[in-house]
């Protein structure tokens, strides 16, 4: 007797599709609300979203990977944001960036196994006078320094405890 394969829980990301009426000239919006929906876009909903649309899976994937707001992995619950940007990179954002790799043990773009943190650097924060700035969620911490990160760290862990 042959079991039948795990398929997964379509229904959601479907009525998100059928809300777009199946639309091809929808194809973001409806990535938008499925990255909302599960914090990334997992292949089996891009595979769902080219079947129901009738879009090329490889069209599908080069939309989701062209855009920096989705994600085809899972992002961790803090998303760290350090500026790369002209003001902040001179005045040592690439140091801070370097020491929340080695706190975190992960890659710029990477996420922790634990899934608490992602790391991202962007090319601009629009906070220049207050460089090097690095953002954990909404929340912004100037004048970074590689000292000051694992201070940071600890203080967002913290918080997460007392919650």
């Amino acid at each position: 007797m042959k079991l039948a394969k795990s398929v997964p829980e379509y229904s959601k990301v479907d009525k998100i599709i059928d809300s777009y009426s199946c639309e091809k000239s929808a194809l973001i919006a409806i990535l938008q609300e499925i990255e909302n929906l599960y914090g990334y876009l997992p292949a089996w909903a891009l595979r769902r979203v080219s079947e129901k649309l009738g879009v090329p899976l490889i069209q599908v994937y080069g939309v989701a990977s062209f855009y920096d707001a989705f994600h085809l992995t899972p992002r961790g619950k803090h998303l760290i944001r350090v500026c790369l940007g002209t003001a902040c990179y001179l005045r040592g954002s690439a140091r801070v960036l370097e020491t929340l790799e080695g706190e975190l043990g992960i890659k710029d773009g990477e996420t922790t196994p634990d899934l608490e943190f992602s790391l991202q650097s962007v090319r601009c924060l629009g906070a220049c006078a207050l460089a090097p700035v690095m953002v954990i969620g909404e929340q912004y911490f100037d004048k970074m320094t590689p000292t000051k990160v694992r201070s940071v760290l600890k203080r967002v862990q913290r918080r997460d405890d007392k919650d």
